[in-house]
């Protein structure tokens, strides 16, 4: 049997259900094919379920220090158990709003495992899309094609996955117990939002990154800033080096990794690989089309991301880059409007912002120092610190800083990184400033509420333009 669309999109994540309901909002007819759940990674697997975790580890942190506060309990004790269903019942709902977005927007789903295929007798263009369930087989033809379906963690050849001890970031969420002790090899985001997570739950936490800092690509002030945080709340560090080997010591049901350059070994209850992701097109019958691929399984799009089959688009974590839900819902919306003829504005993907929800929290947009003095001839700096805001105070949030990058002769904004409470959501308020190419005066010049956190952005904004009022 087969069925004609005008959108056909493999993949049920935030690209791809996304993208589905602007195509509906265009009067198009749509159908998604989904192996899974929809949703995809972010909402099963990644942002939600970990940021469900990280809420918890907040409020148990929180409760923990309430006699700064002047508040007093008794007894206090954290259960993983009942967060960990709090994370179930928080993917859940959210889950649930998803499917009655499909049904409201009257789009078609088929679940199962989807596959391009060449021309054929249903269409004289490669990108019909056979959907193989557990009971029959579909085609489905779509004047368009949108891949969305996603990456997946990338393992290690010295750490291969057992998903028992040895865990990649989709199931380690599955643990119901937390790990007696944890080695995390990858100081990446991930890596370092669940050493944060797992050192306020109280677990013994080592982690390994082959880089000389944390969190790579960020600017080194925030490198250093997280590392000492972490290190205060009793993370071990490995850094410039790598894992050459496991083995399991069947006798205390423990894992002992060997490192580069380290006699001694690191002995852990479990490990997260954290070491990247790769992408998800090993099943897609990529061979079928013209489409083409990096070294590492990425699909190649053009800026309108059409792949090499111009009516076959890709969009998300399985085109690389930035491998973020917010980036995959803009890049789809951006693939809908051209294959169907509607204006698009790339501009917002020069200012894509990025976070960590450790603790403290970091967040940045744009470029860092160095980046920016590689473009720019007369590039400024100025950093502000969280301990000079009356609200930061009043919370006992007073460790981090922002640091803003001017280039100097027009005044433009470059790029802002934070490190603090909070971090993730001011970012907003300068991703917004950027796209409308607001300069720094008019950072500094904006009222902002006081007392409020969001004030760090106006000081630090004066202090660029050497006009500081409270440093």
């Amino acid at each position: 049997m087969s069925k004609n669309y005008d959108l056909v999109i493999l993949g049920g994540g935030m690209g791809g259900y996304i993208s589905a309901i602007r195509a509906r909002q265009l009067g198009k007819t749509v159908a998604i094919v989904e192996k899974d759940r929809l949703g995809g990674t972010c909402l099963h697997k990644g942002c939600i379920p970990t940021k469900a975790l990280l809420k918890s580890a907040e409020v148990f942190q929180t409760v923990k220090k309430c006699g700064l506060f002047g508040v007093k309990v008794k007894d206090l004790a954290f259960n993983y158990l009942e967060a960990f269903q709090r994370k179930n019942t928080v993917v859940d709902k959210l889950y649930q709003g998803v499917n009655q977005l499909m049904k409201k927007h009257r789009v078609d789903m088929y679940y199962g495992v989807a596959r391009l295929l060449g021309p054929s007798i249903f269409s004289p263009l490669a990108g019909a899309v056979s959907v193989e369930t557990t009971e029959e087989t579909e085609t489905l033809i779509g004047k368009q094609v949108l891949i969305a379906t996603g990456a997946k963690p990338r393992s290690l050849e010295s750490l291969p996955f057992d998903h028992q001890r040895i865990l990649s970031s989709d199931s380690i969420l599955a643990l119901e117990e937390l790990p007696t002790s944890l080695t995390i090899v990858g100081g990446g985001v991930i890596g370092v939002e669940w050493a944060s997570m797992m050192l306020d739950f109280g677990v013994q936490v080592t982690l390994v990154e082959q880089q000389k800092h944390l969190l790579p690509g960020f600017e080194p002030d925030v490198q250093k800033e997280i590392l000492t945080q972490l290190k205060k709340r009793g993370l071990k560090v490995y850094v410039n080096t790598t894992v050459m080997g496991s083995r399991v010591r069947d006798d205390e049901d423990l894992i002992e990794l060997t490192l580069a350059n380290e006699p001694t070994p690191i002995i852990t209850s479990h490990v997260l690989v954290s070491a990247g992701r790769i992408a998800e097109t090993d099943q897609l019958g990529l061979n079928n089309t013209q489409i083409e691929t990096d070294d590492y399984g990425f699909i190649k799009v053009n800026e309108n991301f059409q792949t090499k089959e111009a009516h076959i688009y890709a969009v998300g974590d399985v085109i690389g880059g930035k491998q973020l839900a917010h980036v995959a819902s803009f890049e789809g919306k951006a693939a809908v409007n051209h294959m169907f003829d509607q204006p698009i504005d790339l501009t917002p993907l020069q200012f894509i912002p990025s976070c960590v929800y450790s603790t403290p929290e970091v967040a940045t947009v744009g470029l860092t120092e160095s980046e920016a003095k590689a473009l720019f001839t007369h590039v400024k700096t100025a950093k502000y610190p969280f301990q000079a805001i009356g609200k930061a105070i009043v919370n006992d949030a007073c460790d981090g800083f922002v640091k803003v990058v001017i280039n100097d002769d027009t005044r433009d904004v470059l790029g802002v990184s934070i490190i603090g409470d909070k971090a993730t959501e001011l970012i907003s308020e300068v991703g917004l400033g950027m796209v409308l190419n607001a300069s720094i005066e008019e950072f500094g010049e904006t009222i902002h509420p006081h007392p409020s956190m969001s004030e760090v952005i106006e000081e630090v904004s004066l202090l660029a333009i050497d006009r500081p009022v409270h440093v």
